[in-house]
């Protein structure tokens, strides 16, 4: 069990959260199973929203320190690329499959978690962007009049797609391992023969 009464409250809120959904979970939820009384949770957040906030923050934290050392690794661009997205669709993947409620807890337009999922997509947007530069300024690929920040959109819009069925999680991955070759492909033909 975490040593700091943060940690033990966000855990404790994330076994809460996936078990009961957002809206049906209540700060006796997350204080019983924290084994903290109510009132000594409240020492450390504001409330329900505060809770989640972090927990958000924390996870999609974590997964943004994992898909910025994939794109700093070495390797081919794809690869790269498939590493930097796979944080994020673990991430997803962990949370269908340890919760009824993931939807919920992933929603970009619901009014809690989507502050913190829609920062969360452009930070790995962002990370794809500048990922897709960095090779085009080695020579690994030709943009030509395409911007860095248009291919991480197509890239983005990709997984977004995938995401949409994760019954078969290692077919989304295979899909998406294609879907990237196939694009870095086309880019490193351009270089190659001058193909618009």
């Amino acid at each position: 069990m975490p040593d700091e009464p943060i940690d033990r409250i966000l855990d404790a809120a994330y076994a809460s959260f996936t078990r009961h959904g957002i809206r049906r979970t209540t700060m006796d939820d997350i204080a019983a199973a924290a084994g903290m009384s109510r009132p000594a949770v409240y020492q450390y957040v504001k409330n329900k929203d505060d809770v989640f906030l972090r927990l958000a923050n924390r996870l999609f934290g974590a997964a943004l320190v994992q898909a910025t050392a994939a794109a700093m690794s070495e390797g081919p661009l794809a690869t790269r690329l498939q590493q930097v997205l796979g944080a994020k669709l673990e991430l997803t993947l962990r949370l269908v499959r340890e919760s009824p409620h993931a939807a919920e807890l992933l929603d970009e337009s619901a009014r809690l978690s989507g502050g913190a999922v829609e920062e969360f997509t452009g930070q790995v947007r962002e990370l794809l962007a500048d990922t897709i530069t960095s090779a085009a300024d080695r020579g690994e690929i030709t943009l030509a009049d395409a911007k860095p920040t248009e291919v991480a959109e197509i890239i983005m819009a990709l997984t977004h797609g995938l995401e949409l069925d994760l019954a078969d999680a290692d077919g989304m991955r295979r899909r998406l391992a294609l879907g990237l070759e196939l694009l870095v492909g086309g880019l490193s033909r351009r270089r190659t023969t001058g193909a618009p």
